[in-house]
């Protein structure tokens, strides 16, 4: 669920996560371009309690999770893993948010104009649909620190076809927004995100809160059995190879900015 860079965190008293309604909609804005929306604990914790808002609020039809800055999320905030020891304490509370995404009885848009990264991915793929603007890229990078997709797997490989779930999670490549639709990761692929995301959101105005959240469940039940047998284990894995020395190397050579001992 790696990688954010290790650059400046947002200040103690500015929020992380914005939100703003308008017609139905909220929308959910990563706001910490600073360390390009790493998922630290704050920015968990954030998103977290407006999800919870918005369940709660009976005026919301949908849910739209997007972006400010070049990058929807970087994956794990190595910065503050590094200061608390290690970046796998966050994997559990990381896995309640993909969790809760997916059993929220609204829709959730992802509209991203940017990058998504390693456990960006986690998060992008928990939502209901996912739009992307042409220039937006994408990679699962772990491989290339020691690490694996463990936990973000329970989002990311039921959206993916097997073929290409191997070939990105083993090279730790970049693929665009075309591809990225192509493997199934992206839903809407669009010059104009934002005009994509207006039609959607039309489109959820029409429909029922009960016939959203009833058919939610129908689209959204083999992923949550998935959590339910697997969540566990993954953490586990997760954690193990966190504290590898791999890994210690791999995270290492990214906060220092050099290659690991392990690439050519």
């Amino acid at each position: 669920m790696t990688t954010a860079s290790p650059t400046t965190p947002p200040t103690a008293d500015s929020p992380v996560v914005l939100r703003s309604d308008d017609d139905r909609i909220a929308t959910l804005t990563l706001d910490s371009p600073e360390n390009r929306n790493a998922l630290s604990s704050r920015l968990v914790g954030e998103l977290a309690a407006h999800l919870c808002d918005v369940e709660a609020d009976d005026a919301v039809r949908a849910v739209v999770l997007t972006h400010t800055g070049n990058t929807f999320c970087a994956g794990a905030d190595l910065a503050e893993g590094a200061r608390e020891g290690g970046p796998a304490k966050g994997v559990a509370r990381l896995v309640a948010l993909l969790r809760q995404i997916i059993e929220l009885d609204k829709p959730v848009v992802a509209k991203v104009d940017g990058n998504v990264r390693a456990g960006g991915l986690g998060l992008f793929a928990a939502c209901d649909i996912t739009v992307a603007g042409l220039t937006s890229s994408f990679a699962l990078t772990e491989a290339r620190l020691g690490l694996s997709p463990a936990v973000i797997s329970l989002t990311v490989l039921p959206r993916l076809t097997d073929r290409a779930a191997s070939r990105y999670y083993l090279t730790g490549d970049r693929f665009d927004a075309t591809e990225a639709e192509r493997i199934g990761l992206v839903t809407i692929t669009a010059e104009n995100p934002d005009e994509v995301v207006g039609e959607l959101a039309a489109s959820f105005r029409r429909c029922s809160p009960q016939g959203l959240a009833a058919s939610k469940q129908l689209t959204t039940h083999a992923m949550l059995a998935t959590f339910d047998s697997d969540a566990e284990r993954l953490i586990e894995m997760s954690a193990t190879l966190f504290s590898s020395d791999d890994a210690q190397e791999g995270i290492a050579s990214f906060m220092e900015r050099r290659p690991p001992r392990w690439a050519e």
